[in-house]
């Protein structure tokens, strides 16, 4: 909201820039380029300053429809996620818009709720809006012609936090194949020797990744997996619920650990586990990942794998504008490395020391 010393009624033209520019005893030009933040370090510190006070005691608006037909922009870009209400992507979200606010664009966000048909309608609803390029945080395998379909038009994209395989799209994600590698390495450092994976859908690219980094992991230290025969298609709490009923009914040896493909299956897990009258980590440990902002309040706190989600939406945002700026540019992908949160829920079992690891 405006704190200008002049309030404008409904209908009364409001302050022009050659008004402001008259005010403050400048040129309009001036006035353009301190007001412009893709534009305003041409201008003095005290200059700029001195334009912006003018600017806010007159009220004055920049009439953000005119620039963007001058430069051809719309100083927006489309974001598209899964799940508005999934904490995890509430730090790439914030890093992706503090980057954008910096350079005078904004976010435009919208979910898909991990659906084919609303990903298609998110894309098309933005290219209709003229967004500047999309982010694309929603990718599934089965995803990857639309997206392309739209990058061929000349839009420019950027996928953050899944990948799409060959697809050649810049992207900025975590690596995943070493937080699954991490994972296997931090409980088998504590002594695990048997423990129990509950994985995600495998239509989406981080969590196959975490699959192979924890067998990886598990190969190189001799533990042993098992796997209830099914995968969460939504991988949320009733899913790790679920899948940890599984784990508790195998015939196979008794896990003493379970990795949780991610945070909000690791929550059904240890509902699960209450349920049977086990504790955690006493009788089991439970291990999840992304460390959500809610885990550490959990009982016991979770141990997870953390992920720095304000840097991938930081980076996202910069390969979009630095996309906007140069639609020629070749810009590689990039990828974050997880590390060990170690909390009150994992442990070493009980018989056997644990490892150095």
């Amino acid at each position: 909201m405006s704190t200008s010393a002049h309030t404008r009624k409904p209908g009364e033209r409001g302050p022009t820039l050659k008004d402001v520019a008259r005010a403050a005893g400048v040129h309009a030009s001036t006035v353009s380029r301190a007001l412009d933040p893709g534009k305003m370090s041409l201008v003095q510190d005290g200059t700029r300053e001195h334009v912006r006070r003018v600017a806010e005691q007159l009220g004055y608006r920049a009439d953000v429809v005119a620039r963007s037909l001058r430069r051809r922009q719309t100083t927006a870009v489309g974001v598209v996620i899964t799940d508005l209400g999934n904490p995890v992507f509430a730090p790439v979200l914030r890093g992706i818009s503090s980057r954008l606010e910096r350079a005078g664009f904004i976010a435009l966000i919208t979910e898909t709720r991990d659906d084919h048909e609303r990903l298609c309608v998110a894309i098309e609803k933005l290219l209709e809006r003229r967004v500047d390029a999309l982010i694309v945080g929603a990718a599934r395998r089965g995803d990857a012609e639309v997206i392309d379909a739209a990058r061929r038009e000349g839009t420019p994209i950027v996928l953050a936090v899944r990948s799409l395989v060959g697809s050649g799209i810049p992207t900025v994600a975590a690596d995943d194949v070493m937080g699954g590698y991490l994972a296997a390495l931090h409980l088998a450092g504590l002594g695990h020797r048997v423990v129990a994976e509950i994985a995600g859908p495998q239509e989406v690219q981080p969590f196959i990744d975490r699959s192979t980094g924890f067998a990886r992991g598990a190969s190189e230290t001799g533990l042993v997996v098992v796997r209830p025969d099914a995968q969460a298609s939504d991988p949320n709490p009733d899913a790790g619920a679920h899948l940890t009923e599984l784990v508790l009914g195998l015939r196979e040896e008794t896990p003493t650990a379970i990795f949780a493909h991610n945070d909000s299956m690791a929550v059904g897990a240890l509902a699960t586990l209450r349920a049977h009258g086990l504790r955690c980590p006493h009788d089991i440990s439970v291990l999840g990942y992304n460390d959500a902002p809610f885990v550490e309040h959990l009982d016991p706190p979770l141990s997870t794998i953390g992920l720095p989600g304000f840097q991938i939406g930081e980076a996202a945002a910069e390969v979009a504008l630095s996309l906007i700026d140069d639609p020629a540019a070749v810009v590689g992908s990039q990828t974050f490395p997880p590390t060990v949160v170690r909390r009150g829920s994992t442990a070493p079992p009980r018989t056997g020391p644990a490892l150095s690891s």
